[in-house]
């Protein structure tokens, strides 16, 4: 079964989902029914961004996949803040963090790496987004120290702070864009050119002559409709996910950092691992990390503002425990990533990282009130 029919097989599930809520067949069923249905309209809204993107161009087209890149975790913890599942959407921000960093490079390195002896990406940029990726590290640990080295300080000047930094890391992502699109963007180029032979090959392959033709408002339809079908299924998941995870007898912060990253990346782990394995390591790098920085630099202060705003109060202050599986994240991916080569031991490494937090995560006690 190829990609696309599976993909068009688990659209059944949008309105299996939502026959299952209506019909009250149980809270476990319809979690389920949701996340399965939300992979698919992942995958349409990628293809759709990517689809527009050929269209208007690469400056807007690359600002287009940079805004979309993560709409579908930015919807779900958006519906998880209105809710005020608060400790749901910081663990679902970290999880996407270390997901990207250690499950997707990983399997990209490790898939890669077993088809090829060894594979190469341009070591400036994974300089560059090593160095942003610090930044985000110490940015989302400050609040939180602050509270743990302070007596009495209190909810609201702990938002006040988290706000401040919020709009710094939104002026810093709103840079690194620039960097990337406009001043340096010769350092990105490889890629580029990659995808642009791939599309030729293709057309030289199926006897087409030319590029085919986009039908731009059909893609803006369908992003448009998957955006608001991804809406309507976020609110089924998170409806029903605390129930439902107590009784596949999972606790609240193991299904925020490991569940609904995996399901709300879905779409973006595919790409990258595929890329990887016709040997663009370039391209798989920058869709795992360049999604861990968006994840860092643009949802959570975005989420922190929205929250400030709506009145639905999220801060910077995490557990503890997700900030330390966060900076172990970033330690090892940088190490690994600084040469600018890799190979199937290096992906080993990363997925043996993600294994140990994800256990650790499925150990770890609940505890009231932190973080």
């Amino acid at each position: 079964m190829s990609v696309k029919t599976l993909l068009v097989c688990l659209l059944l599930f949008v309105p299996i989902s939502i026959a299952a809520h209506y019909l009250e067949w149980g809270s476990l069923i319809v979690f389920v029914a949701a996340c399965l249905a939300i992979l698919p309209l992942a995958a349409w809204m990628g293809t759709a961004t990517e689809e527009i993107a050929v269209v208007v161009g690469p400056t807007l087209g690359g600002l287009l996949n940079a805004t979309f890149g993560n709409a579908t975790e930015l919807i779900i913890a958006l519906v998880a803040l209105n809710a005020g599942l608060v400790d749901v959407v910081k663990a679902s921000l970290t999880g996407s963090i270390i997901g990207n960093l250690l499950l997707v490079m990983g399997l990209s390195m490790l898939l890669g790496g077993l088809r090829y002896k060894e594979q190469e990406f341009q070591p400036i940029v994974a300089r560059v987004n090593a160095s942003s990726m610090n930044l985000a590290v110490i940015a989302l640990l400050l609040p939180t120290a602050v509270n743990y080295t302070s007596t009495g300080i209190d909810g609201a000047t702990l938002q006040k702070l988290s706000v401040a930094v919020a709009f710094v890391l939104i002026t810093v992502y709103g840079l690194t864009l620039l960097f990337s699109m406009k001043t340096h963007t010769y350092l990105y180029d490889a890629g580029v050119a990659e995808q642009e032979v791939e599309a030729l090959a293709d057309a030289n392959l199926t006897g087409e002559t030319t590029p085919h033709e986009v039908n731009l408002w059909l893609w803006i339809g369908v992003l448009l409709v998957c955006t608001l079908l991804v809406a309507v299924e976020s609110e089924l998941l998170v409806d029903r996910l605390e129930v439902a995870t107590s009784q596949l007898g999972l606790t609240a912060l193991f299904t925020g950092v490991i569940l609904l990253p995996i399901v709300g990346n879905a779409a973006e782990h595919a790409t990258a691992v595929t890329v990887a394995m016709k040997d663009k390591m370039d391209l798989s790098v920058s869709v795992a990390v360049g999604s861990s920085l968006q994840i860092a630099l643009f949802v959570a202060p975005l989420l922190v503002i929205i929250g400030w705003i709506l009145g639905k109060p999220m801060d910077l202050n995490f557990n503890p425990f997700e900030l330390v599986a966060v900076a172990v994240a970033v330690l090892i991916t940088n190490s690994i990533s600084s040469d600018g080569r890799s190979n199937w031991l290096e992906g080993t490494l990363l997925l043996a990282a993600y294994a140990v937090l994800g256990l650790a995560f499925y150990f770890h006690p609940v505890i009231e009130g932190m973080g």
